[in-house]
């Protein structure tokens, strides 16, 4: 049986998307993935190697001013000698991300992180699960409860350290590494058959 790859690539400014992060990787491992969490404000040449060897890379960073963080943009910028060589076409992406506001343009960075898998020519995965607390029966304590389809979205006070991160949005991050490696095993096995 094939054992896919997938890496996580992400930055956390105050810890809160680390812990997604985290959330993530366990929900890719428990489907049976070999996972790598790589802190892109702290790449190696060596981390660079394990995304180009990955079957799929999860995207995460905190929602900035409506967008993904400095750090997070500097790493994809430098993803560009990648671009060159087409090193990331075909693999899968997914992303992840956490902001202060229910809100917060969440949206904006799971775009942009739509946008770099698109001009790597890689293939997005989603978060495949129905809104969660949008009916009088939900509950702030349902899967996906900011009600996001592009990717894992979390929100967290801004006077609340990671601890505090919610657990709903934990397990939705969750649920996102479990479906990332689901699709990566079909995607190798289909490779492998072809």
């Amino acid at each position: 049986m094939t054992t896919p790859v997938v890496s996580i690539a992400y930055h956390s400014g105050y810890g809160h998307t680390a812990v997604l992060a985290e959330a993530v990787r366990d929900g890719a491992a428990d489907a049976g993935a070999q996972v790598h969490l790589i802190k892109v404000d702290e790449i190696t040449d060596e981390q660079w190697a394990t995304l180009d060897a990955s079957d799929a890379i999860v995207f995460g960073s905190p929602t900035y001013m409506g967008t993904a963080s400095g750090a997070f943009h500097v790493f994809a910028e430098a993803s560009s000698k990648r671009w060159f060589g087409q090193d990331w076409k075909d693999k899968l992406a997914a992303g992840f991300t956490n902001s202060g506001s229910k809100s917060g343009d969440k949206l904006h960075t799971l775009q942009f992180f739509q946008i770099l898998a698109a001009q790597h020519g890689m293939n997005w995965i989603n978060l495949g699960l129905h809104p969660g607390w949008n009916v009088s029966t939900g509950s702030e304590h349902d899967l996906n409860r900011l009600g996001v389809f592009a990717g894992a979205a979390a929100q967290t006070n801004n006077d609340e350290g990671p601890e505090a991160v919610h657990k709903a949005d934990i397990a939705t991050a969750r649920h996102l590494g479990r479906r990332v490696a689901e699709a990566a095993r079909v995607f190798t096995l289909g490779r492998a058959a072809a």
